[in-house]
């Protein structure tokens, strides 16, 4: 079998098991965010936090929720970093410095996990299970009960109230990633993944030295890792290591994991609205881009000519051979359209057209199909955009699921589109400008520039992956690259509830002749082109001072 063929197969399998799991897991979902019972477990939180689970919410109740909760996650494990040199566990590791400290903290908290250290080198197992491995969880659950608050927005009228965050964030945690992540860490085990608190031992000789690796509780943090979307790797190689993903099928199970809960919250969506055609739309738009990001990247990477491409069956530098160039191809992609940001293979090592596919997976704000949660809320706010382009065309007030998108809602959806964006582009301008970041880079010319401007769409965008050859372990970029994850992460959920209470409150407007269909293929279509022009026109510059340049060069 051939490269070529064996990356087809795969990518026909893994969407073959997205469509298996659609139906029942996003049908799931919409029970458990629509029920009114609680579980026993849930009600002992609710009493330990102080939480009355069924009173509803206006957007800024909401909000405050979200944000208090961040803050006290954010210092927790900044503490808990900071102590961990006298903390049982640590593995004899010494505590974290007060700029990585910070940067993690903010990484972990804002479903980012974006990492200036090494995993197996600096944290110990406390700090990795009790610190990280719960805000994989909670960070994921927030995302998610944003996203419901805004579906809210739009199944109620005449009521600002959204829901009761702290109900929405425990069972997101309680009913769908506990459980999920619970039978994941079981399969991964069972294909040869680690999963124990060893600690650092020698493994062998290596080049007249000793090789030496500790253990951890790798299996666990792996499957909410991907389930979550959330990426920080137990090791620093992330899912390369043959410890975190040890086989093709684990590969490909991973990529699965990434994509199922944003997939399904499609349908999710559509029952909580009244109509699965909705969803369905939804789900058509994301998997448009999905499928043409993964065989644009395919095609770049077995495609590229020269004779150590021809030879090797593809650019295969910077890519693990148990995986191959169709299986890294596939990772990438999904990981880069998600905000997951783990990576089976150096994405500074792919051709220059491939990276650039990866940087505009996250340009595009992650929303094919995007993060738990933000994923959908991101691409929700894109639909309010393209009816309202969709209204300007034919001269009609726009709608969309009955609710007029009027001055308010079109400029707190302006503004969730606009933020990522300024992020990205005054910090990669800044760092650029000033001498000392451009230190930090190990490649000049058009490759050290893509490094500097992944490393801030990645953060603006709570994605995590990195471009590689970039030492990001430095006062500037930890503490502004911790910056633009907060930014990038609270001020959108800002809009997006804001956005959610405005149409909470109006009153349903009933469809006429003229109202716009947005179940149709045509809506499906005017929104993938809304967005890519409107990602082309904001980043097209950027883009061909790094990626395009290279790859024509090349």
């Amino acid at each position: 079998m051939g490269p070529v063929l064996a990356g087809v197969l795969q990518l026909l399998a893994l969407i073959g098991a997205l469509a298996l799991a659609y139906i029942p897991l996003g049908t799931y979902m919409a029970g458990v965010y629509s029920t009114d019972k609680h579980w026993r477990v849930e009600k002992w939180i609710y009493r330990s936090i102080g939480a009355d689970p069924d009173m509803q919410m206006r957007w800024t109740a909401y909000l405050r929720g979200v944000l208090a909760f961040s803050v006290v996650g954010v210092l927790f494990l900044y503490l808990l970093q900071r102590a961990q040199g006298v903390l049982p566990g640590s593995l004899g590791f010494a505590s974290i410095d007060p700029d990585q400290a910070f940067n993690t903290a903010v990484s972990f908290v804002t479903n980012t996990n974006w990492q200036s250290y090494y995993g197996e080198q600096a944290m110990g197992h406390v700090a990795q299970t009790a610190g990280l491995a719960v805000q994989n969880f909670v960070s994921a659950a927030v995302g998610t009960a944003v996203a419901v608050a805004l579906v809210r927005g739009f199944a109620r009228s005449r009521t600002g109230e959204l829901g009761n965050f702290w109900s929405d964030m425990v069972r997101g945690v309680t009913r769908i990633l506990l459980p999920g992540a619970f039978v994941a860490a079981i399969v991964l085990v069972a294909c040869g993944a680690i999963q124990n608190f060893s600690g650092i031992h020698e493994v062998g000789q290596f080049m007249g030295g000793s090789q030496q690796w500790n253990g951890g509780a790798v299996a666990s943090q792996e499957a909410i890792k991907e389930l979550g979307t959330n990426g920080g790797g137990y090791f620093n190689a992330n899912s390369a290591h043959p410890f975190e993903n040890p086989t093709p099928f684990t590969n490909l199970f991973e990529i699965f994991l990434i994509l199922v809960i944003p997939f399904a919250l499609t349908r999710t969506f559509g029952i909580m609205v009244g109509s699965v055609k909705q969803g369905y739309a939804i789900l058509a738009t994301m998997a448009t881009i999905w499928i043409g990001f993964t065989a644009l990247m395919m095609w770049t990477e077995f495609a590229h000519h020269g004779p150590a491409f021809d030879i090797a069956g593809g650019a295969y530098e910077g890519k693990e051979v148990r995986f191959g160039v169709g299986g890294s191809s596939i990772f990438a992609t999904a990981t880069t359209l998600t905000s997951t940001g783990a990576v089976d293979s150096f994405h500074s090592s792919f051709t220059g057209l491939g990276g650039g596919i990866t940087l505009l997976g996250m340009m595009l704000g992650e929303i094919a199909p995007g993060g738990t949660g933000s994923g959908l809320y991101g691409m929700l706010v894109m639909a309010v955009i393209a009816v309202f382009i969709a209204g300007l065309m034919v001269g009609r007030t726009p709608e969309y699921l009955g609710k007029k998108i009027g001055a308010r809602e079109i400029k707190l959806a302006a503004c969730y589109i606009l933020i990522t964006p300024a992020l990205v582009l005054i910090f990669t301008a800044a760092a650029m400008a000033l001498p000392t970041p451009g230190n930090s880079m190990t490649n000049s010319g058009a490759h050290g520039f893509s490094e500097i401007l992944y490393a801030y769409t990645s953060a603006s965008n709570n994605n995590g992956s990195a471009f590689a050859g970039l030492n990001a372990d430095t006062q500037w970029f930890n503490s502004t690259l911790g910056l633009a994850m907060l930014l990038g992460r609270f001020l959108p959920m800002v809009f997006v509830l804001a956005l959610a209470g405005s149409l909470a409150e109006q009153r349903p407007v009933p469809e006429t002749a003229g109202t716009l269909r947005t179940n149709k293929p045509l809506f499906v279509g005017l929104l993938v082109g809304a967005i890519l022009i409107i990602t082309g026109l904001t980043y097209f510059p950027a883009l061909a001072l790094g990626p395009l340049a290279e790859g024509l060069a090349s």
